[in-house]
């Protein structure tokens, strides 16, 4: 069962031994949201995966990125026969070069042109869909939205608001350091089980094993 955000911020409180007069809600938030994306910096995590579909407008070489979007980790493009095609990542000056002539088609390449938009290359030549496969801003963990962290990793949350607090708190360091290790373990644990455990299947790559000792006779 997830915690609630109120019995969230009670249990930093009751951690820091510290009330509502020094953590504040609002430095709380603050403190979540931190633990937020230093955690999806560190780790690719499937709830951070997201998939969305435009169209190509015929003759323009930018497609505007999703609003939610940080990371585009590729992009496919759907024929009228149904066909999808990965276009391959290129640098800008790869594409200025590569198209410089303004060919137009079915796009092969596309590249980061800002914080709004990519460009493809060749320039479509008609509408063609496209299917852009992303990683999201971290949702946030607040009174009115629960996150996947909350729900499923809320002691890995806990954590890293504890190390936060303590050293907004100036607090001991040796309470500073347990809850980093804490911290920084849960975040291993985590990443294991995101980016192996669930990028693997057991058919293919067969179950992981953890060497045991045999001690010799």
């Amino acid at each position: 069962m997830a915690i609630s955000y109120s019995n969230f911020l009670a249990q930093v409180r009751s951690y820091t031994e510290v009330d509502s007069n020094v953590l504040t809600d609002t430095l709380l938030d603050q403190f979540i949201r931190q633990v937020e994306l230093d955690v999806a910096g560190k780790v690719d995590y499937d709830d951070l995966r997201k998939y969305a579909t435009a169209n190509f407008v015929a003759g323009q070489r930018y497609i505007n990125r999703p609003g939610d979007e940080i990371i585009i980790r590729s992009v496919q493009v759907i024929d009228g026969s149904g066909n999808r095609t990965f276009l391959e990542q290129r640098e800008t000056s790869f594409i200025s070069e590569y198209n410089n002539d303004g060919s137009t088609g079915l796009p092969k390449y596309y590249a980061n042109w800002n914080e709004n938009t990519f460009l493809v290359a060749p320039t479509p030549d008609q509408a063609y869909q496209v299917q852009l496969n992303y990683i999201i801003d971290p949702p946030h963990f607040t009174s009115t939205n629960n996150t996947f962290l909350a729900q499923y990793q809320d002691g890995m949350l806990l954590y890293g608001v504890l190390e936060q607090a303590f050293s907004y708190l100036k607090g001991p360091a040796d309470m500073y350091n347990v809850y980093k290790s804490k911290y920084d373990d849960s975040i291993q644990a985590f990443a294991l089980q995101q980016m192996g455990r669930r990028r693997r299947g057991e058919y293919d790559d067969g179950v992981p094993r953890v060497k045991v000792p045999s001690p010799s006779p």
